[in-house]
């Protein structure tokens, strides 16, 4: 077999880092622009990005949530209408300040995120509590000026989702901001093969101007942690800062209550540092855009040809997307090409194999062969792809949970973080300053407060007061 290519990639347990960009390139799912912060998504790429909007999309819809789309532009008065909200994003803050020739009368900035667009909105379209719920989501692009980039992961130019809601009651709009996160728990778990932890952010950590944030944390190969998407309950904060109200069924005035939830291509960066080795990408079955890549062996041979159209036909009635390489190049670098770019399974159908009425299936997740019959070829692989999907959850639940940790005292705590990768998990008593002096003494952050599993089991692990809940703290991506 030719292994040029996936000798070319960087081994994971020596650099994880240069692994990554190893994998991401060679794979062929990013370019690097000319702008730094900016990539390039390939058609490869972009063909990830859009089987994960295309679940999403279904699922939002079938929940009443409809598309919108919001300008790019916001103008520097209504951005700082909510200053908490702004000061929280100041930094990444990318401005207009010309238009042509002209210098602007007032800086636009290019969207962070649109939470003061929707709110100016609402003022305008709200007048009655017939008018609400409202539920809107809109796939777009925001700008964040950060200072170190990473494709996927930290990017100046980031495709995304946010969704924003507005609700007459509490109780409604926090309904909604579970039922949301939920749906991104879920989605990560079944769609991403991704064994995440959820909880509830730290008054510390939460989101600027919000009242409760929940996030969907993953743990990458290496143990470091990558949050995966948040859902914001914002109370009527946002709305009082705005001056929305509507007029209740007595005919009075209330201000409503609001949600925020977003996910981003970051999730194929988690795809990526979870499920790939050092042969290249692989990716769970139900978000693969190439479900079987099909190689022929023996160009020109009739018996070959026949049984191409057979298998071909098979996968087309079972829905299962495939690809077939009939490229002039040798059966070693075609097997290697697959590999690097993780189709799930790989058929090979070569005259040896035929002789005996069977074609070769390699899976992607163990690189294990097999041979099956022709006539049941579809089938097998149909319950293959249900195999590697639930084998890559597994696989990578397993190592997860190897570097999870509990730690009853502080000196604990600095001594797992200095030799062990992964999650921390104490008993803390709610203060602050206890969370910033793990921030700034270990070098980690918090987490989450996990939805399960949080009540305190003994003091906390950094003063020795009275534990108030469980947090985990780890570093971050």
């Amino acid at each position: 077999m030719n292994d040029k290519l996936n000798k070319s990639i960087v081994s994971r347990d020596t650099n994880f880092a240069e692994w990554y960009t190893s994998i991401i390139t060679k794979a062929d799912l990013v370019d690097y622009s000319g702008t730094k912060g900016s990539i390039i998504i390939r058609p490869y790429g972009y063909a990830i990005w859009e089987n994960i909007v295309s679940v999403l999309d279904k699922q939002f819809k079938s929940m009443g949530i409809e598309n919108i789309q919001m300008p790019m532009f916001i103008p520097e008065s209504l951005l700082n209408i909510e200053k908490d909200h702004v000061e929280g994003f100041a930094p990444e803050v990318a401005w207009v300040t010309h238009g042509g020739d002209e210098e602007l009368e007032e800086r636009l900035c290019i969207r962070p995120t649109s939470e003061t667009l929707f709110c100016e909105h609402f003022k305008k379209i709200v007048k009655s509590y017939r008018d609400l719920p409202i539920l809107y989501n809109q796939w777009c692009t925001i700008v964040r000026w950060e200072k170190t980039t990473r494709p996927f992961l930290r990017g100046r130019e980031i495709l995304w989702q946010e969704g924003h809601t507005l609700h007459t009651t509490r109780e409604e709009a926090i309904e909604m901001t579970l039922k949301m996160f939920k749906v991104y728990e879920d989605f990560q778990r079944d769609y991403l093969a991704l064994p995440v932890i959820v909880g509830e952010k730290t008054e510390k950590e939460k989101f600027a101007g919000a009242e409760k944030t929940f996030t969907v944390e993953a743990m990458m190969y290496d143990g470091v942690a990558l949050q995966n998407g948040t859902s914001h309950f914002f109370g009527d904060h946002f709305a009082k800062c705005f001056g929305i109200e509507f007029l209740n069924r007595d005919n009075k005035l209330e201000t409503p209550f609001q949600t925020s939830w977003g996910v981003s291509t970051r999730m194929m960066g988690a795809i990526i540092m979870t499920h790939s080795d050092d042969r290249g990408l692989v990716l769970p079955p139900k978000i693969a855009p190439i479900k079987v890549v099909i190689i022929p062996i023996g160009k020109d041979n009739d018996e070959v040809n026949v049984a191409l159209k057979q298998v071909s036909k098979q996968l087309e009635d079972l829905n299962i997307t495939y690809k077939i390489d009939d490229s002039d190049r040798s059966p070693g670098f075609k097997f290697a090409e697959a590999e690097v770019k993780g189709y799930p399974i790989r058929l090979e159908i070569g005259p040896r194999g035929l002789e005996n009425g069977t074609v070769t299936l390699v899976r992607r997740d163990t690189l294990e062969k097999e041979d099956v019959i022709l006539e049941k070829a579809g089938h097998f692989v149909e319950v293959r792809l249900v195999n590697i999907q639930i084998n890559l959850y597994e696989r990578a639940k397993k190592r997860r949970d190897s570097m999870l940790y509990f730690a009853e005292s502080y000196e604990e705590m600095k001594k797992i973080n200095e030799t062990k990768p992964g999650f921390i998990k104490i008993n803390w008593c709610g203060d602050v300053q206890c969370e910033n002096k793990i921030k700034d003494e270990i070098g980690i952050k918090s987490r989450c407060i996990p939805l399960d599993d949080h009540e305190p089991t003994g003091k906390c692990a950094v003063c020795g007061k009275e534990g108030k809940c469980q947090v985990y703290f780890g570093k971050q991506y």
